[in-house]
């Protein structure tokens, strides 16, 4: 009996964030589904930088494209302010808003 191999390719996100609001949408399913989880944060970033050219980025930030890669990796530990840096240099902003679900402390 003759078996069919599937080929499977490789996903990367990057190749489907085609708009600033694609980026926007992305990074913000990211940070809700991962619960606010750092490292996927940060790798949600760095799929973005690559989608828009992380020498670009790079430059933007005044930061080197090898440690943004690095930075922006799943074993990345990207400080605050490398955040805020890739986060304007990619056109987007943070917003911020009251969680209504959560009790008062």
């Amino acid at each position: 009996m003759k078996r069919n191999k599937i080929k499977t390719t490789r996903w990367d996100s990057a190749e489907y964030l085609n708009t600033e609001e694609d980026m926007a949408l992305y990074l913000d399913a990211m940070i809700e589904e991962s619960d606010g989880d750092p490292a996927s944060i940060a790798v949600a970033l760095g799929n973005i930088a690559r989608a828009k050219g992380m020498t670009q980025i790079a430059h933007d930030t005044g930061l080197g494209r090898e440690s943004l890669y690095k930075a922006l990796s799943p074993e990345g530990n990207p400080e605050f302010a490398t955040i805020l840096k890739v986060v304007r240099a990619l056109g987007l902003k943070f917003h911020i808003e009251a969680d209504h679900c959560k009790s008062p402390v």
